[in-house]
């Protein structure tokens, strides 16, 4: 894929100056929450008891009234008990992979398909692709939102689809070579799941016709994705996006190679809050991301905790977008581990390791206990290349996670390449409590 430094918005709103764009915002929240009002009673409720009157809303800060939405919220009312249109009106329905139970349904009208198409294209506008482009879609088609989404994002480019979708991991590289991709979008985790499969194979995946790489559906650190636009000599675009506000596009990283994404605004209002009190966050303050839906149709959110801990930046970008960024996200509220009192996410041990370059990029977390105390135990590959001491990478490795966690790992090892079990298709897990299952 060839493009230019600076890639032109896909639509102009991305440009907008600020003040016009909220004045959009404010208009979208007024229509959208009269929707809601008049359609979900769960909101009805809401809406009389915090004392909110969408058609008194002055300003985007009247939101703070409202209490937050929840996924307790969207499982309390499953399938479709939050649903604001009528069943006629939903053309398609996604879920969650509901791995901690019941999924949670999404439900989409026209518009609300049109409104998925338009930001994943300013998606892949932002890093260039064209109609001119031959895009190789590797994430699953169904209920997961992924496949469709990137899918429905190049059709809106007119970009030449080569529909893969997940697994299958020989043929995904022979489609590669033989239809010259020179795009794929895929789960995070599975870009370097396949550079490892292409070299067992005798192949260099820098030399296959891949040039640009998107990526999402898991939490992708700058770390990462250094190491596959290393592995793959490529650009590597981030995004995101969950299910229950509108699928992959919410954010999506431009083409000023920042280490932060644009966040489509004019569909979705952000807030970052702190994730005990509540209380909204400043700019560059680092906290949980609360989204709003300013158009959706079938399932407007209002103030939805994602449980994604990042941060939100203001002013024009230097590819020319005056969207609101957000950092990549760090870790999720309610997918973190405590060990003896600290916090702890996969991605902040992603980071430490895949800055030594002796380690690969599989690594994971298990958390035990011993007695009365937690155990911590941390495990990485090393690199294809090493042939070091690995006692000496060993202790370099616990020195710097003990700074990074502010938690010493009870343990630490370093395997040898192949050891950790490896994620074909879906998402990568990285994290293992093992506690749960103790019994006193």
């Amino acid at each position: 894929m060839s493009h230019e430094s600076q890639s032109a918005p896909w639509n102009a709103i991305e440009t907008a100056n600020p003040d016009e764009r909220r004045e959009v915002q404010l208009k979208r929240l007024q229509q959208v929450a009269t929707h809601a009002y008049e359609n979900v009673p769960f909101y009805s409720r809401r809406f009389d008891e915090a004392g909110f009157v969408p058609e008194e809303v002055t300003s985007m800060a009247d939101l703070t009234s409202v209490p937050f939405t929840t996924k307790e919220d969207l499982l309390a009312h499953y399938p479709d008990g939050l649903v604001a249109t009528p069943k006629d009106d939903v053309l398609r329905v996604h879920a969650s992979s509901g791995t901690g139970g019941k999924p949670k349904v999404v439900s989409y009208t026209e518009n609300d398909l049109e409104v998925w198409n338009e930001v994943v294209a300013r998606y892949y506008s932002g890093a260039g692709m064209t109609a001119a482009d031959t895009y190789q879609v590797s994430l699953g088609y169904g209920l997961f939102t992924g496949g469709f989404g990137f899918h429905q994002g190049a059709r809106e480019i007119g970009a030449r689809i080569v529909p893969m979708s997940g697994g299958n991991t020989e043929r995904q590289i022979q489609m590669i070579q033989d239809l010259e991709s020179d795009s794929i979008g895929l789960v995070t985790s599975y870009a370097l799941y396949i550079a490892e499969a292409a070299e067992e194979l005798g192949l260099d995946p820098r030399e296959l016709p891949v040039s640009t790489i998107f990526v999402g559906g898991e939490i992708t650190t700058e770390a990462m994705m250094d190491r596959i636009a290393k592995r793959w000599d490529a650009d590597v675009y981030s995004n995101y996006g969950l299910s229950e506000i509108i699928g992959p596009g919410a954010a999506a990283q431009c083409d000023a190679r920042s280490d932060s994404m644009h966040i489509q605004e004019d569909h979705f209002y952000p807030e970052i809050i702190n994730p005990t009190t509540g209380d909204v966050l400043g700019e560059g303050e680092s906290g949980e991301l609360v989204l709003t839906t300013l158009t959706k149709e079938a399932l407007p959110l209002f103030r939805y905790r994602t449980g994604d801990v990042t941060s939100l930046h203001y002013g024009e970008c230097a590819c020319g977008r005056t969207t609101v960024r957000m950092d990549h996200v760090t870790g999720r509220t309610d997918n973190m581990v405590t060990v003896r009192g600290t916090n702890i996410f996969a991605s902040q041990v992603e980071t430490v390791g895949f800055d030594l370059d002796a380690l690969g990029e599989h690594y994971r977390l298990d958390v035990s206990r011993e007695g009365p105390m937690d155990h911590l135990k941390i495990t990485f590959e090393s690199d294809t290349e090493f042939s070091g001491d690995r006692a000496d990478l060993e202790r370099e490795l616990l020195e710097s996670l003990s700074k990074q966690l502010q938690v010493t790992p009870d343990e630490v090892s370093v395997v040898d390449p192949g050891t950790i079990e490896r994620t074909e298709v879906g998402k990568v897990k990285r994290l293992y409590d093992h506690r749960t299952f103790d019994t006193e």
